[in-house]
């Protein structure tokens, strides 16, 4: 074989591969160009290696041929890249995923802290349970606030942050056990009813709700995002359709963890709200209202972008290159 006539008149074709591989947005018609193109170099770099070994035009054809192949496998994402994405449109599909399941924790959460805080409030002898009449006295008046402002604002904020984020954190990640994210919202219902039914009992209810509502909005909502992504993973082992349970269960886990890092902001949000603004001698409607934007900058991005991002076929896992190819099955 003739190297040089080989290249003569292969040249253009392999030009023409070039020209496809550095493509940044292929059309269909021009994957199938690349892919019919890409057959062909190959079979000319066999036969260029086989008849004349190593040589300079082999190893341009191999660049061509490498550039080609990761064009067609595909590349991952610069991160510059990922984390929009990550914020626009894989976190908003997972939330989105959740938002029935996070309204019914939300409710079996009020159910229970309502059941709670009146029981002990009603009945004399649980009340005395937690605490001597001084004791609960103090706790009523002055313990309850002073928590808030005891600790310097940053100190008490990081403290909230990784409580709650630990707490959300274990909430996806032992969600597959099924009874950690129903404990964790029991736990948190009983905490705040008990809360709330020593203030009632001692006249203070109002400074319960004052207290609690600039910080506990977005705060308690991210516990209950976080118990329905962790439920979601459960029942993905417990009903995981035509496909294999273990599938099942890593894709749901794969895209749940997103809500987990997700959350993870949402409570240095809320953190910053109870550090900064809670115990601050401002209008209570002011505190309410900021408390109360940042529980709708989380609702916004789980109704509407998540919408926006499912309508566009996202569904809060990794992308197909990430992940790998997705097994078809029946049904």
């Amino acid at each position: 074989m003739d190297l040089d006539a080989i290249t003569a008149a292969r040249r253009a074709e392999w030009e023409r591969l070039d020209e496809l591989g550095r493509l940044r947005r292929p059309r269909g018609a021009e994957v199938d160009e690349l892919v019919s193109r890409y057959r062909s170099a190959s079979a000319d770099l066999a036969e260029i290696k086989t008849s004349a070994g190593r040589s300079t035009e082999g190893d341009h054809l191999s660049t061509l041929l490498a550039r080609a192949r990761l064009r067609l496998t595909g590349t991952p994402d610069n991160v510059l890249q990922q984390v929009p994405r990550f914020f626009v449109r894989q976190l908003p599909a997972a939330l989105y995923r959740l938002r029935w399941t996070t309204l019914a924790v939300a409710v079996f959460f009020l159910v229970v802290a309502t059941l709670a805080g009146s029981w002990i409030a009603r009945d004399p002898q649980v009340l005395a349970a937690l605490g001597n009449a001084a004791q609960l006295q103090q706790y009523a008046e002055s313990s309850f606030t002073d928590y808030y402002s005891e600790n310097p604002a940053a100190v008490f904020a990081g403290t909230v942050w990784t409580n709650n984020a630990w707490i959300a954190a274990q909430c996806v990640l032992f969600g597959i056990t099924g009874f950690w994210p129903v404990m964790v919202v029991i736990q948190n219902a009983v905490g705040v009813g008990t809360a709330a039914a020593v203030l009632f009992a001692h006249g203070r209810g109002d400074v319960f709700f004052l207290y609690i509502a600039p910080h506990g909005q977005l705060e308690l909502t991210c516990i209950f995002v976080a118990a329905a992504a962790g439920l979601h993973i459960f029942w993905a082992w417990v009903a995981p359709g035509p496909r294999p349970r273990g599938e099942a269960v890593a894709e749901a886990g794969r895209s749940l963890v997103t809500v987990a890092i997700g959350l993870v902001f949402a409570l240095a949000l809320a953190g910053l709200v109870e550090g900064f603004v809670t115990a601050q001698p401002w209008p209570w409607p002011v505190k309410i209202g900021i408390g109360t934007l940042a529980l709708a900058a989380l609702l916004v991005t789980m109704l509407v972008v998540g919408r926006r991002a499912v309508r566009q076929g996202e569904t809060g896992d990794l992308t197909e290159y990430e992940a790998g190819t997705t097994r078809l099955v029946s049904g």
